[in-house]
C-alpha cells in the first residue's frame, strides 16, 4: 500500500513476489505448488471487503455504505444513510399500508392556526417509548435533535419552522454563536411538558405530517447522552459506536461501523416499542451486517449473503429467480423537453409528440411487470389524479400526432435525446431506442446520446443561450408520501433544466407555482388536492413539459427465511419488520457456507 508520502511501501504484494525472482527461480514443482497455495491462502484473507469475510448474522448488500449515524446532521449524499436511520430511529409520524399518515413517536395530535396565520401543531408522544438504554423518550429530545439539525449540513430541510429562516440567515453571514444560538432559541419547537411537543411552522405546509414520518433530520436526538457535550465529544459519539452508543428507538441499533471493511452491524433493540409481531416458528434477527460489495449478485448465488439488490433491468431480462420480489417505488421516470429550443419552445408540438408514445409498447417485455403512465403523480400516492382527471392529460393517440407534427417547421432537423450512460434497475437504454423507433412513425428524427455526465450535460447552455439538449430522460422519485414532492423539481428554483420558466413570458409557470403554493397551505386534504391536480395539468398537459412514460419497481432477492425485509416506497432498503422464519429448504443459508 502507498505509505503517507505516496509512495510505495515495502512488503508483499503478488508483484513484488515476482521481483524477488521468484519467476526466474529454479523451484520444485511440488515446491512452486505450495508457494501458490500459499498466495491464494494470503489473498482469500486479505479478501474481507470484497464480500466473503465471515460476518454473524444476516448478510445484506447494500449500493453505498453510510456517510454519518449522525441523522441530525446528515448531508447532500443522505440517501445511503437511510437503511441505517430507518432500522434504528422513528419519526413523530409513520405511513400505513395506503401511504396514509399515521401516529409514530405521538400517538395523536392537534392542528390550529395562530393570530399570525401560522399552524401549530401538538404532538402527544406515547409514553412507552424509550431508548435502547431504557431511558424515556421526551420531548426535550425532539428540540435538541431538530436544533442540531438546524445547524447541520442539510439545514435547509428545516426552513417550514417558525424561526428558522432568521437561524438560517445568521449561519449564512457567519453570525456570532451566541447569536445563533440565541435565534435557535425562538424556533418553533417547544418542548410543553415531557410528554407533549409544540411545532409551530412559518405558514401553513399540508406535506408536514408526511415529512416528519420519512425524513430523518426530524427524528429525535437523545438530549440527556447529548446536552452538555462539546462538538467534538458528540461527532466522536456517532463516529465511534461503542456502550451502546447511539441511543436508537427502532429494532435495530448500531454495533459497530467499520469504514475500511465498509460493514455496518446491527443488533436487534429489545427496549423498541416498535418491534414486529411474530408469527409462528418467527424469532427477532439478532444481528444484520450490512455490507457494500461489488459482486453482491454472485455473493448472492453462493450463498455467502441473505438480500442483494438486483440493480441490472438488463439481466432481468435474460434470468428472473424464483426468489425474485418486487417492490412498486413512488417514482416517475419521464421525458422532458426543453422549452427554449425551436420546435419544442411550443407547447403544442410537445403536445403531439407526447400523444406519439406508446407506453405500453415502450414497456413491453423489459421487466417482470411494468407500470406504464402518462401522469405524473403515482396511483398509490394519496392525492393522485383519479382516472377521469387522468384522461385530461396526453396519451397515445398516433394518428392525431403524426397530423399535428406533419410540416412543422424546425423538425427537419434530428433531437438530440440525453440519457444517462451506465447499467440500472430503470432500463434506460432500451426505452431510448424505442422512444426514437416511436417518434420516427410520427416522422421525428432521433439521434441518442448516453451520458456519464448527465447532469452536467442537461445543463449545458450553447453560445446563444439556449440549453443543447432537445430530449431526456430521467427518473424521479418521492422523498415523501406526498404530491408536493413530485413538483417541488419543476419549481423557478428547481433542477429541471427544461427552460420552461421562459415560456409566454413566465406566466404558465407563475400560475403553476401559485397553485402549488395553494396545495402546500391548504387547510385539509381536499382542497389542497384539487390544486395540485391543476398543477399537475398546467406541467403535463397545457405546457407539455414533460411525457411521463411509468411508474419504476425496484427488484431484489432474498433468502426464504427472512420476513418482513423489503424495499420502502421511496426505494430505501427496509428492516424494521425483519424476522427469521424456520425452513426446511432454505439452501444455501449464508452462514452455512463455506
Amino acid at each position: 500500500m502507498p505509505d503517507d508520502q505516496g509512495r510505495r511501501a515495502p512488503g508483499f504484494s503478488f508483484f513484488g513476489a515476482w521481483a524477488f525472482g521468484v519467476e526466474e527461480a529454479l523451484v520444485a514443482p511440488r515446491a512452486r505448488l505450495r508457494w501458490w497455495w500459499f498466495l491464494l491462502a494470503v489473498w482469500a484473507a486479505s479478501c474481507g471487503p470484497c464480500g466473503f469475510q465471515p460476518e454473524p448474522g444476516v448478510k445484506v448488500v447494500v449500493p453505498a455504505m453510510p456517510t454519518t449515524l449522525d441523522w441530525s446532521h446528515s448531508d447532500p449524499d443522505s440517501w445511503a444513510n437511510y437503511p441505517v436511520m430507518l432500522a434504528t430511529q422513528r419519526g413523530l409520524t409513520q405511513l400505513g399500508p395506503d401511504h396514509g399518515v399515521e401516529p409514530g413517536l405521538a400517538e395523536r395530535w392537534g392542528r390550529v392556526t395562530d393570530g399570525q396565520g401560522r399552524d401549530v401543531y401538538t404532538f402527544h408522544l406515547r409514553r412507552d417509548v424509550r431508548w435502547s438504554n431504557g431511558a424515556p423518550l421526551v420531548a426535550r429530545d425532539f428540540v435538541i435533535g431538530w436544533r442540531r439539525a438546524l445547524q447541520g449540513r442539510e439545514r435547509g430541510e428545516m426552513a417550514d419552522l417558525a424561526g428558522a429562516a432568521e437561524a438560517l440567515a445568521l449561519q449564512e453571514r457567519g453570525a456570532p454563536e451566541t447569536e445563533v444560538r440565541a435565534a435557535l432559541e425562538r424556533v418553533g419547537v417547544e418542548a410543553v411538558d415531557a410528554h407533549t411537543l409544540r411545532v409551530t411552522l412559518a405558514r401553513p405546509r399540508s406535506y408536514f405530517l408526511a415529512r416528519v414520518a420519512n425524513v430523518y433530520l426530524f427524528y429525535p436526538a437523545p438530549s440527556a447522552d447529548l446536552e452538555g457535550k462539546s462538538d467534538e465529544a458528540v461527532r466522536d459519539y456517532f463516529d465511534r459506536p461503542r456502550d451502546g452508543r447511539p441511543l436508537a428507538l427502532g429494532p435495530y441499533r448500531v454495533e459497530r461501523w467499520d469504514r475500511a471493511g465498509e460493514r455496518v452491524r446491527l443488533v436487534h433493540n429489545p427496549a423498541s416499542a416498535f418491534a414486529s409481531p411474530l408469527a409462528e416458528g418467527e424469532t427477532p434477527a439478532p444481528v444484520i451486517t450490512l455490507m457494500k460489495s461489488e459482486i453482491g449478485p454472485a455473493l448472492y448465488e453462493r450463498g455467502r449473503v441473505d438480500f442483494v439488490f438486483v440493480d441490472s433491468a438488463a439481466a432481468l431480462r435474460i434470468h428472473r429467480p424464483d426468489d425474485l420480489r418486487r417492490e412498486p417505488l413512488l417514482s416517475t421516470y419521464f421525458l422532458a423537453f426543453n422549452t427554449e429550443r425551436a420546435p419544442l419552445d411550443r407547447p403544442e408540438v410537445r403536445r403531439a409528440l407526447a400523444r406519439a408514445l406508446d407506453r405500453e409498447a415502450l414497456l413491453a417485455g423489459l421487466l417482470p411487470v411494468a407500470r406504464p403512465s402518462h401522469v405524473l403523480l403515482p396511483p398509490e400516492l394519496p392525492g393522485a389524479a383519479t382516472a377521469a382527471e387522468a384522461e385530461r392529460l396526453p396519451r397515445y393517440a398516433p394518428e392525431q400526432a403524426r397530423a399535428e407534427l406533419a410540416g412543422v417547421a424546425g423538425l427537419e432537423r434530428p433531437l438530440r435525446l440525453i440519457y444517462r450512460s451506465g447499467d440500472g434497475f430503470v432500463p434506460e437504454v432500451a426505452i431510448a431506442e424505442r422512444v426514437a423507433a416511436q417518434l420516427a412513425r410520427v416522422g421525428v428524427r432521433v439521434v441518442l446520446e448516453a451520458r456519464s455526465d448527465f447532469s452536467a450535460e442537461i445543463s449545458r447552455r450553447s453560445a446563444q443561450g439556449p440549453r443543447t439538449y432537445d430530449l431526456y430522460l430521467r427518473r424521479l422519485g418521492a422523498d415523501y408520501a406526498h404530491p408536493n414532492t413530485f413538483f417541488t423539481l419543476f419549481e423557478r428554483e428547481g433542477n429541471h433544466q427544461t427552460g420552461w420558466e421562459t415560456q409566454a413570458g413566465g406566466e404558465p409557470m407563475a400560475r403553476f407555482e401559485r397553485l402549488l403554493a395553494q396545495g402546500d397551505g391548504a387547510p385539509d386534504e381536499a382542497t389542497a388536492r384539487a390544486s395540485y391536480v391543476q398543477a399537475q395539468e398546467v406541467l403535463v398537459g397545457e405546457q407539455a413539459v414533460i411525457a411521463p412514460l411509468y411508474h419504476p419497481d425496484r427488484y431484489y432477492r432474498a433468502r426464504e427465511r427472512l420476513r418482513g425485509v423489503d424495499v420502502d416506497p421511496f426505494n430505501f432498503l427496509a428492516l424494521r419488520a425483519l424476522r427469521l422464519r424456520a425452513v426446511a429448504a432454505d439452501a444455501p443459508r449464508a452462514e452455512d457456507a463455506p
